[in-house]
């Protein structure tokens, strides 16, 4: 296995140096801090990804104040009252994108918020109590029992509710690849997520870094290199 250092050196050459890859990573929140997230707002992080993928992020960003009017700021409530007639009338409701499969999948996942955070809490409370070591569980427990959270949407999901966790882009897969790790282009087995958890968990033994910086500087260390600047003007979580 290719160390970590290796693959730090070459993210800080190709960005710049180390302050100009600095500026690019992200900044976990704290335990406490994710612990106080309410439920709508993680709803609303879990209907946003569900909504971007496949489809134009900005797009999805820029109406999102839209969105938030269209599914009453997704108070779970609100929304677990709501009938038939008003979940099919937002496939006609232009303040959204009418992808009717994806609104559906914002239906099922009002129970799936509300379940949880009635057994842990709350759903962030659910989130950050899932071990550090484990990220692919928590991954494929919330392919199993949310709507349309598999791969890469629902990875986006936890980062951006605040857990410090690692996201299998294309970039990070092919990072990993070139470090030695014998897996697919698009990783699936138990045992190529059991390698690559192992192999994150040992990186972060080693350089003491939060798992979403491990994440981050593999996939600037690989494939195409875009500027920091460019970077920042579309930064996400």
């Amino acid at each position: 296995m290719t160390k970590f250092t290796t693959i730090l050196k070459r993210a800080e050459k190709r960005k710049g140096g180390p302050k100009a890859l600095q500026s690019i990573l992200p900044k976990p929140i704290s335990p406490a801090a994710l612990a106080k997230k309410s439920d709508d707002r993680c709803l609303s992080i879990m209907a946003k990804c569900i909504f971007q993928s496949g489809f134009v992020w900005r797009v999805i960003e820029k109406k999102w104040p839209e969105f938030e009017e269209a599914f009453f700021k997704f108070d779970l409530k609100k929304l677990s009252k709501q009938g038939p007639r008003y979940w099919e009338g937002l496939g006609q409701d232009k303040r959204i994108v009418r992808n009717m499969t994806k609104i559906l999948a914002v239906q099922d996942n009002v129970k799936f918020v509300t379940a949880t955070a009635k057994t842990h809490g709350s759903f962030a409370k659910f989130i950050k109590q899932w071990p550090a070591d484990d990220h692919v569980g928590l991954f494929l427990y919330l392919k199993k029992q949310g709507s349309r959270l598999g791969g890469t949407t629902g990875q986006r999901a936890v980062r951006m509710i605040g857990k410090d966790s690692f996201m299998l882009s294309g970039d990070v897969v092919q990072c990993l690849q070139a470090a030695g790790l014998d897996i697919k282009e698009t990783p699936s087995s138990k045992r190529e997520l059991k390698l690559i958890q192992a192999t994150f968990n040992t990186w972060h033994e080693a350089t003491g870094l939060p798992y979403a910086h491990l994440s981050r500087i593999a996939a600037y260390s690989v494939g195409q290199n875009y500027a920091v600047k460019e970077i920042q003007s579309y930064l996400r979580p």
